[in-house]
């Protein structure tokens, strides 16, 4: 709720000018308007002023306020109470699938490739208030991690849980996620259906093939935007793990298959983009963003409240007193 005062015909608010004109006006008449008699010798005559002479000029300043009143009442001051409320009548269903790999911990990215990218899909899922949100995790084979749903806290929590674990089987099934994505959004009621495709790899796993489950895709109606992740060259990944279950890194050769990334994008009316650094992935998560917009109606609704009389009143109140005291106490300076 917005509380705002306005001025209907602020145009008369120039006619403020003129009280200190006026003003300048009265103090240089005034000693015209005083009678006047010249006598040869005034010793006799005390030289004090009279109490009335001396609240004389309150009734010019009466006059220079109402008038300032009136103007301001001519300009028509309102308080405008708006109220705003927001519809969201098409709304967009997203399955954001994320490949947990094991190379996903390479260190191209700061900290690790996973948390990186987890920091910039919580602002992303932040960003999408109106919308519905799934998640689907993928290495060697895929699982939901989180059903679609407009609970942004239980979408958070779940992103926050993801991590690079040896439940999943190993190897990258970009197949596998993709069908999974699939089977989770088809049959969503939601004007438009997206699937975020993340992968740092090639497909190397899983027995769906990933241009069938592109295919299937685009015969409901979803659109999948595929990422790329990794720098260009080689990255320090993990390679092995010692005996104390701890991963070795040594620097290991990045390679995504951008052809199929490229071939699944165009298949569904997705886009393909590579992230390569920290800010590149978010760069990416903003187009994203801004791709996908939902419809929002925004209602506002007004509530005029009229405040003329808070200064129309009180104008005629001291034009009417300024008539009494004109007429009964200052009568002899008329």
């Amino acid at each position: 709720m917005i509380l705002k005062m306005e001025f209907l015909n602020i145009e008369f608010l120039w006619l403020l000018v003129l009280i200190p004109l006026l003003a300048l006006w009265y103090s240089y008449t005034r000693k015209y308007k005083s009678n006047i008699l010249n006598f040869s010798n005034s010793a006799a005559f005390s030289e004090s002023k009279s109490f009335i002479t001396m609240i004389e000029p309150i009734l010019r300043i009466f006059r220079m306020i109402a008038l300032m009143l009136l103007i301001i009442a001519l300009a028509r001051p309102q308080v405008i109470d708006i109220s705003t409320r927001t519809k969201n009548n098409r709304g967009i269903d997203i399955i954001m699938a994320i490949d947990v790999s094991a190379s996903m911990l390479a260190k191209d990215l700061k900290p690790n490739r996973l948390v990186a990218l987890k920091d910039v899909a919580s602002n992303f899922i932040k960003s999408r208030t109106t919308d519905r949100i799934g998640l689907v995790e993928y290495a060697g084979e895929s699982y939901t991690k989180t059903p679609i749903t407009s609970d942004k806290s239980i979408i958070l929590r779940s992103l926050k849980e993801i991590e690079y674990n040896t439940i999943i089987e190993g190897g990258t099934a970009i197949g596998m996620g993709l069908a999974t994505s699939v089977n989770r959004i088809k049959d969503s009621k939601a004007r438009s259906k997206v699937i975020i495709l993340l992968t740092d790899g090639v497909n190397n796993s899983g027995f769906i093939d990933p241009l069938t489950a592109a295919e299937l895709a685009n015969e409901f109606g979803i659109k999948i935007y595929t990422i790329g992740l990794g720098t260009n060259g080689m990255a320090l990944s993990p390679i092995g793990i010692d005996s104390r279950g701890k991963f070795n890194y040594a620097n290991a050769k990045v390679e995504i298959d951008e052809k199929l990334l490229n071939e699944i994008a165009d298949m569904t009316g997705g886009k393909y983009f590579r992230a390569t650094n920290n800010n590149k992935l978010k760069e990416i998560y903003d187009d994203i963003d801004k791709l996908e917009k939902s419809d929002i109606e925004e209602f506002k609704y007004y509530n005029v409240q009229e405040k003329y009389r808070l200064f129309l009143l009180p104008a005629l109140m001291l034009i009417g007193l300024e008539m009494i005291l004109k007429f009964t106490l200052f009568r002899s300076f008329i």
